[in-house]
């Protein structure tokens, strides 16, 4: 199976569409979203391209191939105007050389990780700074933020294929392999 994972959109229609774009040019079967889909959030700037309603219509146009988890700026308004489930804090994924816990990052995070067994995997989002450690008992992964990025780090996305992570900008360009 292959995979697009990304996160933070934060209602910024241009990055969207990018991110949207990359997915459909990397022919993943799903792209899993790790939250904050429409909103801003009160600690952010409001992105490039700010228009959650645009944004809420093109990935509604993709409803049957997204997975997606709560952010802490995802709320039951969204969900109303998302055919999507959005709600949920957390999945498990079974990826075959992997046990991937994704959720957003503002529970479940480095500091605080759920339960996972040695060689699985910690996926989330929330800090817009991509993230490749391993943490002695599970790897840590965060795709960084499609529309927000911070710390010098691009815009970009993860792909997951044939047991393989990848970082990539929204342009397609790999900076980062596990």
């Amino acid at each position: 199976m292959k995979l697009m994972i990304a996160s933070d959109i934060h209602g910024s229609s241009c990055c969207c569409r990018r991110m949207i774009e990359a997915y459909e040019k990397e022919a993943a079967e799903r792209l899993l979203l790790l939250g904050d889909i429409l909103y801003h959030g009160p600690r952010n700037d409001l992105p490039e391209g700010y228009n959650p309603k645009e944004v809420s219509d093109m990935l509604n146009s993709i409803k049957d191939e997204i997975l997606c988890v709560r952010g802490n700026c995802d709320t039951e308004v969204d969900q109303m105007v998302l055919d999507f489930p959005i709600l949920a804090d957390y999945c498990l994924l079974d990826l075959g050389t992997h046990t991937v816990f994704a959720t957003h990052g503002h529970h479940y995070n480095p500091q605080t990780p759920p339960p996972l067994k040695a060689g699985d995997v910690l996926l989330n989002g929330h800090t817009h700074t991509p993230a490749n450690k391993n943490m002695g008992t599970c790897i840590y992964m965060n795709p960084g933020s499609v529309s927000i990025p911070k710390n010098g780090s691009p815009r970009g996305y993860m792909i997951f294929e044939n047991g393989e992570f990848l970082w990539k900008d929204l342009n397609g360009a790999v900076y980062e392999t596990l």
